[in-house]
């Protein structure tokens, strides 16, 4: 017999308090489990039933509502409620019990998320029912377990794809993403592509590409803004010719690699796309042609950006080294014309109209060969703001100074608006009016970019100049 049972049997009645005023606190009236995967279980939620009073307080019965054909399992002071109900429970005084409560959405064959709820009701000796709300969206998904892609293949399911063991785009053929696509990668699955990958979302229906654990690691922290809970995108020396526009790409151990392949071919364009919040390089480029348009790529654990040589665009782009968790950081951008003992001409790493900072003290590492005098390392910025300590260059062109800011309030975070949330870890990269960047972008640039638009759909030709970055500077109506 639970020792608990015992002890309680031993009390007085007397000691158990009866009165309707008497009654539990509860440290949550709502568990939502937000949107779940259905047919999978979930992690445990808890929260906690307290008795402020001096008596103790006995639980006659505690029950789900919906009973045996409840999805949601609860546990109750270490004892699962059999069949939905169980009992009875003592709370002494001043004293406190621990509720666990997991669900089981059931498999529904619909493509859109299914509203759940239930309630956990408690029955006190005095008549008194208290009770704690259960709800959660259950989402059907599509599961693909070591998939290979060969000839032409189509993700088009309005459901969310789940991947086990990655998903693979032999040499030769084509993945084609349709806007909306949603790819939710089990922990260390990769979209590896030896073919081509045609990613074309859209403003309204983005593509997105992350880990599949779709609920809380505490309370209020969702897994999917902790790094590292998903491989990356890989693209290997035999792909080209990739497209990805609109596509969301975070909280994985890398965001983007694209390995060393003929730099006379294009091997990847990215566009209007975010790459964040990664546990190693969020972009990594060795020996290879890419272009990299009205993109945001932010807060890694190794480099933001990294470069090995090749030919290298990046227009309008907001590159931001935030990352917040321990263990050190990388840079906003780091570009070489070599690794080890490997000459690896740079042809050409141009930044135009884009923000590269974070919190260092120097956020940009260009190094050029020292053995290898002949093999080029060609770059050039052009109306940037840098947070690197300022120098004479020809290669840097109209470009804006962090450290030139009077303000130390408006340097590095301080560009962005709203401020940075380090505890909910929400990072909006849209610019504050007071920045620097503010009205600082080459118009003749934007214009022939064709990014008139910022990655939030604002027209960047409304003002004299454009803002420098992948976001335009929110007004303080807008703020509010």
């Amino acid at each position: 017999m639970n020792m608990l049972l015992v002890l309680a049997s031993c009390m007085g009645e007397e000691q158990y308090s009866v009165s309707v005023h008497d009654t539990m606190v509860f440290s949550a009236d709502t568990v939502a489990f937000d949107t779940v995967i259905a047919g999978q279980s979930t992690n445990t939620y808890t929260f906690q039933l307290f008795n402020r009073g001096e008596k103790a307080l006995r639980i006659q019965k505690a029950n789900l509502g919906l009973g045996q054909a409840s999805p949601f399992v609860a546990n109750v002071d270490g004892l699962w409620l059999s069949d939905g109900e169980g009992g009875p429970f003592t709370i002494y005084g001043k004293d406190s019990l621990r509720v666990f409560v997991k669900l089981n959405a059931p498999l529904t064959d619909l493509d859109e998320p299914q509203y759940l709820e239930d309630f956990l009701e408690f029955s006190l000796e005095s008549g008194v029912k208290q009770k704690v709300i259960l709800t959660a969206s259950s989402q059907d998904v599509n599961i693909l377990t070591g998939e290979v892609c060969s000839g032409l293949t189509v993700l088009d399911s309005p459901r969310p794809y789940q991947i086990f063991d990655s998903l693979v785009v032999e040499r030769g053929a084509v993945l084609q993403l349709i806007p909306g696509a949603r790819l939710y990668f089990h922990a260390d699955a990769s979209l590896i592509v030896h073919g081509t990958l045609v990613a074309q979302g859209t403003a309204e229906k983005p593509i997105v590409m992350r880990g599949d654990r779709l609920g809380y690691m505490f309370s209020n922290q969702p897994y999917d803004r902790i790094p590292g809970q998903w491989g990356g995108v890989v693209f290997t020396a035999e792909s080209y010719d990739n497209d990805m526009t609109w596509c969301d790409v975070h909280s994985g151990k890398f965001g983007i690699q694209c390995d060393s392949s003929d730099v006379q071919q294009s091997k990847l364009i990215i566009d209007n796309s975010v790459i964040h919040n990664t546990m190693g390089h969020a972009f990594f480029a060795k020996n290879c042609r890419t272009f990299v348009g009205n993109c945001q790529i932010t807060n890694a654990g190794g480099n933001c950006v990294t470069l090995l040589g090749g030919d290298h665009t990046f227009v309008h782009c907001t590159i931001g080294e935030f990352y917040p968790f321990t263990g050190g950081r990388g840079v906003a951008l780091n570009f070489t014309n070599f690794e080890g003992t490997t000459p690896l001409p740079l042809t050409r790493c141009q930044f135009i109209n884009s923000i590269i900072t974070g919190y260092a003290d120097d956020d940009i590492m260009g190094e050029a060969a020292t053995d290898f005098e002949d093999c080029a390392f060609n770059y050039i910025f052009k109306n940037c703001l840098l947070n690197t300590p300022r120098v004479e260059n020809e290669a840097l062109i109209d470009c804006i100074f962090e450290e030139d800011c009077e303000d130390r309030e408006l340097r590095k975070a301080g560009n962005f608006y709203p401020a940075f949330d380090n505890v909910q870890l929400i990072y909006p990269f849209t610019l504050s009016p007071h920045s620097s960047a503010v009205g600082k972008a080459d118009a003749a640039l934007t214009q022939q970019s064709g990014y008139i638009f910022d990655l939030r759909g604002k027209s960047r030709l409304e003002d004299d100049a454009p803002d420098i970055g992948a976001y335009e500077a929110q007004q303080e109506e807008e703020q509010k």
